[in-house]
């Protein structure tokens, strides 16, 4: 019987974790502050898990290091190659497949350097890694690692499953056009996907690789302000693909353009299961496109509230389709938290650049039902793209001031390998090497217009200006749902002078002065001994007191 070994590296470099960035959310150890991993459930692995054993006898196991970094007290290693070994040498399992799991360009040394220890510890396993990754990155994989006897095409179950009931694995990883082997990587055209289209042929997810006690405890979920509390969350996805095209998605290089889904019936019998089961609270939807088909996402809503459950939709919703029944139809569903995939404050950015169905006026009405209703709006907005310009970034910014969201995310343009945001960066020479790894905080995009560490700066300083110094609940003197977002900041960066100062702020406001003074201290304490701080009250003539 095949004895899987399913990995899921860090998605964050060694350095950026050793060494967190100023902008970066703090995980504190016993022997330091290192940068908070996110710890999403890796759906992909629990659904070949299930997949494959529907079909033939073979034990899995699961070893996700976002989870063994968040679990360590005192982080002591010199590097995560160190931790890997370790980690594996200590598995009471000997596999026959290891299949490492990378959706995230960060991780990509760390998918090399783990394969490199797979193949010492374990010298007679098949190594394979399948993802995004992979899917986009083969030939560099292939150079920079010797260690991998394939990697997989797109999604994996069929591919996954093909190979397990292989007699010979190495003849089948050849003539299978969904599994890149070396002597494939200068004939693209031989690669294709291999698709399940009736979704419902996936049996349950095999939860019962995950330990989902600690996933309960995902850190992504504290990001959002509108969430009171740690709940017991766990990731679904209805469907898979998306037909939109943002040049700075490339999700359907590994789920296609074709929408598929499981059916309310399937959908219904799994939420169930995972209410009644393993006592869920919080459904963590991770569908490219949840609302493409509008009955069946409102019969979903109605779902959740019967089962009593809340969720997160941690991808946003498509703001065009967000009608006025829509959001009462969530708020109904006990849903007081969206993400609404703005993106941009320019119609410029969105329709000529960003290829984004969208239109402006749709975002304030959107914001304002949002507003009426009680649900709380977390607006996602990117700068940085090539043929964006600065009177565009100020146009943005103008328009989101005029708004009344509660809180805003900007981040920086990433040029995710797969994306035709990345193809427009290489052939213009606008990223250099090192893009690899870059993440949704770290610029590496610089164009005729600005320069990378322009467009770092601009994101920081706009966040700054549009969650504390204009926040929209504070204006409205809605001062308890302010308190929200700056309590989730502090959260996530506990030495957040901004976040202490407008804190104070609103308990001044609320007539709990002892509370005002102490947060008013603590922001005093920060600036002083931080000069990066001091920038930033003078940059916007404030003074803490």
């Amino acid at each position: 019987m095949e004895k899987i070994l399913f990995l899921v590296p860090m998605n964050i470099s060694y350095e950026d974790f050793v060494n967190p960035a100023y902008n970066a959310r703090i995980e504190k150890k016993q022997n330091g502050d290192f940068t908070s991993i996110f710890t999403d459930m890796p759906l992909g692995i629990i659904s070949m898990s299930a997949y494959i054993k529907k079909f033939v006898p073979v034990e899995t196991k699961l070893i996700d290091f976002n989870l063994v970094l968040n679990e360590i007290k005192s982080f002591k290693y010199k590097s995560f190659t160190e931790l890997i070994a370790s980690t594996l040498k200590g598995t009471n399992f000997n596999p026959t497949i290891i299949g490492i799991s990378s959706l995230f360009t960060p991780s990509y040394q760390n998918i090399i350097e783990m394969a490199k220890c797979c193949r010492k510890i374990f010298p007679d396993a098949l190594i394979i890694s399948g993802g995004s990754v992979p899917t986009n990155l083969y030939k560099e994989i292939y150079r920079d690692s010797p260690d991998f006897d394939a990697l997989c095409y797109g999604e994996g179950e069929k591919p996954l499953l093909g190979l397990v009931k292989a007699k010979n694995k190495f003849s089948y990883l050849q003539n299978s056009p969904s599994w890149i082997t070396r002597e494939k990587i200068d004939r693209p055209s031989e690669l294709k996907f291999d698709f399940i289209y009736d979704l419902d042929e996936i049996p349950f997810y095999d939860y019962s690789i995950c330990d989902t006690d600690k996933y309960a405890n995902n850190p992504n979920i504290s990001v959002y302000g509108g969430v009171k509390k740690k709940r017991r969350n766990f990731v679904v996805m209805t469907s898979r693909g998306c037909p939109h095209r943002c040049c700075f998605c490339s999700s359907h290089k590994v789920h296609g353009r074709e929408m598929r889904f499981f059916s309310l019936k399937r959908v219904t019998e799994d939420f169930c299961k995972l209410k009644n089961e393993y006592k869920a609270e919080t459904f963590v939807f991770q569908d490219d496109h949840f609302m493409a088909d509008k009955k069946r996402s409102l019969k979903i809503l109605n779902l959740i509230k019967e089962l009593r459950v809340t969720a997160i939709f941690q991808n946003g919703i498509a703001l065009y389709t967000l009608e006025r029944d829509v959001l009462e139809a969530f708020k109904s569903a006990g849903i007081n938290q969206i993400v609404l995939a703005v993106e941009s404050g320019s119609n410029n950015v969105l329709k000529k650049i960003m290829h984004k169905p969208l239109d402006l006026n749709i975002v304030k009405r959107v914001s304002n039902d949002c507003r009426e209703l009680g649900i709380y709006t977390d607006i996602n907005i990117m700068i940085g793209l090539p043929g964006e310009t600065k009177n565009d970034i100020e146009d943005t910014r103008l328009f989101l001031k005029s708004m009344h969201a509660n809180w805003f995310r900007i981040m920086v343009a990433t040029p995710l390998v797969g994306s035709e945001l990345l193809d427009i960066c290489i052939k213009n020479n606008y990223v250099k090497d090192g893009y690899i790894d870059c993440n949704f905080k770290k610029a590496v995009i610089s164009t005729p217009d600005f320069t990378a560490k322009w467009i770092q700066e601009k994101a920081y300083t706009l966040n700054l200006e549009l969650n504390f110094i204009s926040n929209a609940d504070m204006a409205l003197g809605d001062y308890n749902m302010a308190l929200r977002g700056f309590k989730a900041v502090l959260a996530a960066k506990s030495d957040h002078p901004f976040a202490f100062y407008y804190a104070a702020q609103c308990y001044r406001a609320l007539g709990e002065t002892e509370k005002a003074k102490k947060y008013i201290i603590t922001a005093k304490q920060l600036v002083k001994k931080d000069p990066l701080w001091r920038k930033y009250t003078d940059m916007f003539h404030l003074t803490i007191k």
